[in-house]
């Protein structure tokens, strides 16, 4: 009985992934799902899609504002890209890698390519733009 209903459940779907979340990383994240500086000195991207990194803090106004466009882009765009997110006071080791003298700071990480810098906060429009033009380009 419990193999049907599992049959079942997922014949229908019910175990899709649901949409994306925007996710909190730390460090150990970072260089297990991203780029592990540690034993490598030339970028490569270990993840399976693109990416976007945003830089943060708690009482930074720009960030604040543009966290809920994050969750909005992550729900949007669903298992095509992945959304981190990083406290940059309580992870300067990551700050300091991406040189976040001045938050919010995104990093934008395509499959293939370099990953760009976006400094500051931007609208919802601005942040749809680099994700289909950069980050899901064909």
């Amino acid at each position: 009985m419990k193999r049907f209903f599992l049959s079942l459940l997922l014949a229908t779907g019910f175990f899709m992934v649901r949409a994306q979340e925007v996710v909190p990383m730390d460090k150990a994240l970072f260089l297990e799902q991203v780029f592990n500086y540690e034993t490598s000195g030339e970028w490569k991207y270990k993840g399976d899609r693109p990416a976007i990194i945003d830089l943060y803090a708690d009482w930074c106004g720009p960030c604040r504002m543009t966290a809920p466009i994050m969750k909005e882009l992550a729900k949007e765009y669903g298992n095509k890209l992945v959304i981190y997110k990083v406290n940059v006071d309580k992870e300067r080791e990551l700050a300091a890698l991406f040189n976040a003298s001045s938050i919010p700071l995104f990093v934008f990480i395509p499959l293939k390519e370099q990953p760009q810098l976006f400094r500051g906060a931007a609208n919802k429009a601005t942040y749809k733009k680099v994700i289909d033009e950069f980050l899901l380009k064909p």
